[in-house]
């Protein structure tokens, strides 16, 4: 592998894993593997790399960011890390509007790469972020106000980079399973996959509506973003399926008995795999796995009594 010239050039090409072995075998067919991508890998930790050097490389090539301007984004989490590190090394200013409910290590994160975080009410979620951001945006029209949800560099960049990977390494592929957050990668990933192998089946993981599980939203709670509505998603998905923060925490540990160490998400989508394998008598599964597990050691995930997790999770943004 030759040397990178920056760190950016590591973004994408993660790898792929065989994590059948977490599944029940009384409970799915012989015929049936899982196998997950490990979107941890990327530099900044989660796939939101891919998106946030996506959305500011396509924002300076159009001439809506120029050098030195500030950037502001609103993020319940990995986007906004993803966004830090990249205006860090390409030096823009950074400002993210956050729920005041998430846990430290996101703060500490923002705080080593530079960006200020502008809090947003907590009991609002990552909708009041977007609403505060939208109207900071207004008052300062100097900023560059990327905005991932409207932004069509989000799922542009799992369209040309996630997806392509997903069937040049795993060709076998018969569904995809991935959380439901802007929309982006469902979106993109799903977009190539209908295109090159129509037969795949997009299956994605939400929480139940009212619900908190790290980075994913329930379309029902009354934000739809718009990629979701200009890539048709309603028709692109096969299927919406929810999961709620207890089983997307036991999939958490389950993972590490395969050696995975990943977020609370990435439970979640494990969760869905596990359900989808249980339905169908053969195929191959690809799960998204956004993030490893470094950044969620303070909720106590791992090591605390599951009940008092899960309990914490009503109130606190898990990043």
């Amino acid at each position: 592998m030759p040397v990178a010239k920056s760190v950016l050039e590591l973004i994408g090409n993660t790898p792929m894993v065989d994590v059948t072995a977490a599944l029940d075998p009384g409970k799915v067919s012989p015929k049936v593997r899982v196998v997950a991508k490990l979107e941890g890998q990327n530099p900044g930790g989660s796939v939101k790399d891919r998106i946030a050097l996506s959305m500011i490389e396509s924002a300076e090539a159009d001439g809506t960011l120029k050098p030195g301007q500030t950037i502001l984004e609103p993020s319940s989490g990995n986007t906004g890390i993803g966004l830090a590190m990249i205006a860090r090394v390409k030096g823009y200013p950074l400002k993210i509007v956050m729920p005041s409910n998430v846990s430290s290590e996101r703060r500490q994160l923002l705080s080593v790469w530079g960006a200020e975080v502008i809090e947003s009410p907590g009991s609002e979620g990552s909708n009041g972020a977007v609403k505060r951001a939208r109207e900071m945006a207004k008052e300062h029209p100097g900023w560059a106000f990327l905005y991932q949800y409207a932004n069509p560099a989000n799922p542009k960049a799992h369209e040309t980079a996630t997806g392509p990977e997903i069937l040049r390494d795993c060709p076998e592929i018969t569904h995809f399973i991935a959380g439901l957050g802007t929309t982006g990668t469902l979106m993109g990933v799903g977009t190539y996959l209908k295109q090159h192998k129509p037969g795949v089946k997009i299956w994605a993981i939400e929480p139940p509506a009212g619900e908190m599980v790290d980075g994913l939203r329930n379309l029902d709670d009354g934000y739809i973003p718009p990629i979701f509505l200009d890539y048709e998603g309603a028709e692109l998905l096969d299927r919406r399926t929810v999961v709620g923060p207890r089983d997307s925490i036991e999939w958490t540990r389950r993972l590490t008995s395969v050696g995975i160490f990943a977020g609370i998400s990435s439970g979640a989508v494990m969760a869905g795999a596990a359900k989808c394998a249980a339905t169908i008598e053969e195929g191959v599964i690809v799960a998204l796995f956004a993030d490893g597990g470094w950044k969620y050691l303070s909720t106590g995930a791992w090591t605390e009594d599951i009940d008092v997790v899960t309990e914490r999770a009503k109130s606190m943004i898990y990043f």
